[in-house]
């Protein structure tokens, strides 16, 4: 466990051994004085009253024993929050940047509930290890070590009886432990059920009161805070009683101590001073040793949540390359490309799928097609400065095909190439620089909408944000908001509307003057009123690139120099708008379609 989370320790390993070095020096103190209180009381039971001035000393050596352990156990403390927060930091900017090389698939299926638990409450767990198990647990065990072998040498018969509750809790904290790691994995599988389904609930609001459908998403909402609820009291029902044994026996070593020893000393076995001293140590490490025990009913907990860590930051990466883009030209060019989804997974294979039907295997063979392939073998070549459009139905595999060349997932099979480049052999930041995409739904942060559209290209002037805020048609909705393009876009964008948004978004990709341009329903949010801006947006956009369009609008596309249609994850045709209108059914039938949906009218 300790070894999973040290890389991230780094620099601050020192802080963490000046801390447990403290934290023992401060126990050390808190024991001392004991000692003192036994030099005391031993003449007290000979009947000797002891001078002022001796008492004094004592007292003053007490006091300045209890100021030291506070000045070394608060300073020790302090070193390891140092340590434990920035070792925090350091953890979760590793998972960001690992999450960021995850497919997206993987991202998507962990849902945003268990992310934010994860970045989160999980690592603010791992602080209770390194601020505390850590040098606490070494100061509290390491002690106590040193007085229980000086009560030997006191006398060893006191000293078993000290030690004797000492299994007593240990069977006690090991029931516990026993017990409640088989409830752990369905406790935190309710909790995790519970974040995403209040997340799911809170962002799906409007679909909830615009369809009535309050009672149904509050009972699955009721449903996962009650399951976590009866998961969370079930696990402590049965650690309680356990937890009960070991917190009332591990501060009571003197419970065979004082009444086993004090039958020693009236038959006179050993001397009333030995008893004296082996209490005053029982009780100086009492609360150490339980201080150090009660960190084990935490280690399983740290050992679980360290284990989601591990899967995340351990899952496998999209593929990619170190080499910069080498490509000659911004040709693009899918080949035997291959693609899946398979049950049960949390993203799309990352393995080689077995080739289709569509693509021939080098031996002759036509392997079955497997289950949940969405992609069949696709051959498609798109030249430097054309616009390509895809089209087909819904589930066609249009998306999905963009996606792969921006590489938010890696493909099962076959070749994705730029300019005779492979996108798996450049480094994802080489790719992306290449590639300006322009989804449907566009996320905006919540700052300004110029930063917004400087995300394009961070190093920008103001000026050159300004233009392409004017080339994408921004102007006239700027001009109502009295801070015009430096008003704060909202919570995902909620200051605008979907076509709003979308222009914000085409002023991203004008400020970043990628040669490559994916257009995934850009103009999903297009109305009548705004489609000459919109389309005017797009014109400055695509002027001189290589494009590739996705648009269930087929007008927009009719003048595309090349048109693939898609069906079930395999191209069927691919031509002009006229080539097609003449040669293939399906094309006329979306064609159609697409017509009668654009004449339609309440």
């Amino acid at each position: 466990m300790i070894s999973s989370v040290a890389p991230y320790i780094g620099t601050y390993k020192k802080y963490t051994v000046i801390a447990s070095f403290l934290t023992t020096l401060g126990i050390v103190a808190n024991v001392v004085p004991y000692f003192f209180l036994y030099q005391l009381i031993v003449p007290l039971t000979q009947g000797v009253l002891p001078d002022l001035q001796f008492i004094l000393l004592r007292a003053a050596l007490i006091f300045a024993c209890q100021a030291v352990y506070a000045l070394a156990y608060s300073r020790g403390l302090a070193f390891s929050h140092i340590s434990a927060y920035n070792t925090l930091k350091n953890i979760r900017i590793s998972l960001k940047d690992r999450l960021e090389k995850q497919p997206l698939g993987n991202i998507k299926e962990l849902g945003t509930g268990q992310i934010k638990r994860v970045f989160t409450d999980d690592i603010d767990q791992i602080e209770l290890l390194l601020a505390h198990a850590i040098p606490e647990g070494i100061a509290n065990l390491t002690v106590p070590c040193i007085v229980i072998l000086a009560m030997f040498v006191a006398d060893w018969r006191l000293a078993l009886l000290t030690l004797a509750p000492l299994p007593l809790g240990g069977i006690g904290m090991f029931m516990m432990l026993r017990s409640g790691n088989a409830l752990m994995g369905a406790y935190y599988e309710s909790a995790k059920k519970m974040n995403n389904t209040i997340i799911e609930y809170v962002n799906g609001m409007e679909a909830i009161k615009v369809f009535n459908k309050d009672g149904d998403s509050f009972r699955r909402f009721g449903e996962a805070v009650k399951g976590y609820r009866d998961f969370t009291l079930d696990w402590y029902r049965v650690c309680w009683p356990w937890m009960a044994v070991y917190n009332s026996t591990l501060p009571c070593l003197a419970l065979f101590t004082l009444p086993v020893g004090g039958i020693l000393v009236l038959n006179g076995t050993i001397a009333l001073s030995q008893l004296v001293l082996v209490l005053c140590m029982s009780f100086a490490i009492g609360p150490a040793i339980l201080r150090a025990l009660s960190f084990g009913g935490k280690i399983p907990q740290l050992n679980y949540k360290i284990a989601e860590l591990e899967k995340l930051m351990n899952g496998s990466p999209v593929k990619q390359g170190s080499r910069p883009f080498e490509g000659k030209g911004y040709d693009i060019e899918f080949k035997d490309v291959t693609f899946s989804y398979r049950k049960g997974e949390a993203s799309p294979s990352l393995q080689p799928a077995p080739q289709s039907s569509a693509t021939p295997s080098p031996r002759g063979r036509a392997p079955k097609t497997p289950a949940g392939q969405v992609l069949h073998g696709i051959s498609l070549s798109m030249k430097q400065g054309t616009t390509t459009a895809l089209i087909g139905e819904s589930g066609s595999g249009k998306s999905t095909l963009a996606k792969l060349l921006v590489h938010f997932y890696d493909a099962d099979g076959g070749s994705i190439k730029i300019g005779g480049q492979d996108i798996t052999d450049m480094s994802i930041e080489a790719l992306n620089n290449q590639i300006s995409y322009v989804a449907q739904e566009q996320f905006l942060f919540n700052t300004s909408l110029y930063e917004n559209i400087l995300i394009g290209r961070p190093d920008a002037s103001r000026e050159e944000v300004l233009d392409a805020a004017r080339r994408a048609q921004c102007t006239e909705f700027l001009a109502r908001f009295p801070k015009g393009i430096d008003t704060p876009a909202g919570d995902s964008g909620k200051q605008l509307s979907g076509g709003e948004r979308q222009r914000i978004s085409l002023a991203r990709a004008i400020l970043k003057n990628a040669p490559v341009i994916v257009l995934d329903e850009a103009t999903a949010f297009m109305d009548p009123e705004n489609e000459e801006k919109m389309n005017a947006a797009i014109n400055e956009i695509i002027r001189d690139k290589t494009v590739i369009v996705i648009a269930h609008r087929l007008s927009s596309i009719k003048k595309a120099d090349k048109i693939c249609v898609l069906k079930a994850g395999t191209v069927i045709a691919q031509g002009t708008h006229e080539e097609l209108i003449a040669s293939s059914a399906e094309y006329q039938k979306l064609w159609q379609a697409s017509n009668a949906a654009a004449e339609w009218k309440i």
